[in-house]
């Protein structure tokens, strides 16, 4: 049997996750008490009819949620074994799915969110450290959250707690924020300059064949792919589980997303991590009249 423990930050996406794994096959419970947590993976492991379950658990449990990791600890000693999924996204994401849905935060107790959040994170500390498997849903919609729950739970693919996000973006809109890894790929002749070519974008494939026409664009991207080849590993051992590689031209509208697409399709062909493309400021000329 496998026995998922889903937990993590409140507004993270657990609720969604299990309503995934439930259409998937998984015979779901959500918010069980942690006092009948053991009873009930004994249960379970009694049951030869259920080949795979998941249990959410969160603070909503209200103080018997410290007893998890010694309820957790005699399930394993039971011989029944078990994987944690643990959620997590940015503050600032996360106060915006509050506010959006007008939920209260569990542990702000009439304080502000970020109180609660903090609070949050502490309690789920030890837990986290602990985890087989964490999404950071910051940067993800519903549907890549579903196919990394896919990857992991329904496919038993290899899974390395790392999520990356290939960006284009125009420096003249400003460097992404939340950027890992910045390059400036300027260097090539700009497309803009070329009357046919000006209105389209690098998703159009003359202006993709024209960027790619040129050898230093080949060579960037292989030495691109070299590099994060090296980088994502280590960044995993360091505990990183979210990677922004942001590519950056004059507008964000021919260069960028050409490269940023090509490096999409090679990092996404290994099959190990999970990728996104996202074109930051595509259509921002238009939309400026320009």
């Amino acid at each position: 049997m496998r026995f998922v423990v889903v937990t993590g930050l409140s507004g993270a996406g657990k609720s969604t996750t299990l309503n995934y794994l439930e259409d998937a096959g998984y015979y779901c419970v959500d918010n069980l008490p942690v006092q009948l947590i053991e009873e009930f993976a004994k249960l379970l492991n009694e049951n030869g009819e259920i080949e795979r379950a998941a249990l959410g658990i969160d603070v909503r449990t209200g103080s018997g949620f410290d007893e998890l990791e010694s309820s957790l600890g005699t399930i394993r000693e039971m011989g029944i074994d078990y994987e944690i999924l643990f959620l997590e996204s940015d503050d600032s994401v996360l106060v915006k799915r509050y506010k959006e849905t007008r939920r209260i935060h569990p542990l702000a107790f009439g304080e502000r969110l970020e109180v609660g959040i903090e609070r949050e994170r502490k309690k789920l500390s030890n837990i986290k450290k602990h985890a087989a498997h964490i999404i950071d849903t910051s940067r993800m919609l519903t549907r890549d959250l579903k196919a990394e729950i896919d990857k992991i739970f329904v496919n038993d693919r290899n899974f390395k707690n790392l999520y990356v996000t290939i960006l284009s973006f125009g420096f003249k809109y400003g460097i992404p924020t939340d950027a890992d890894l910045v390059f400036d790929v300027r260097f090539l002749p700009n497309p803009y300059y070329h009357d046919e070519l000006r209105p389209l974008t690098g998703a159009d494939k003359p202006v993709s064949d024209f960027v790619m026409s040129f050898p230093e664009a080949g060579t960037f991207l292989d030495k691109v792919e070299d590099m994060l080849n090296f980088l994502i590993p280590n960044y995993i051992s360091e505990g990183k589980n979210q990677l922004v590689v942001a590519i950056g031209c004059t507008g964000g509208k021919h260069r960028s997303i050409t490269l940023a697409s090509a490096l999409y399709e090679r990092m996404n062909a290994y099959d190990d991590y999970g990728f996104k493309l996202e074109h930051r400021d595509f259509g921002k000329d238009a939309a400026r009249g320009k």
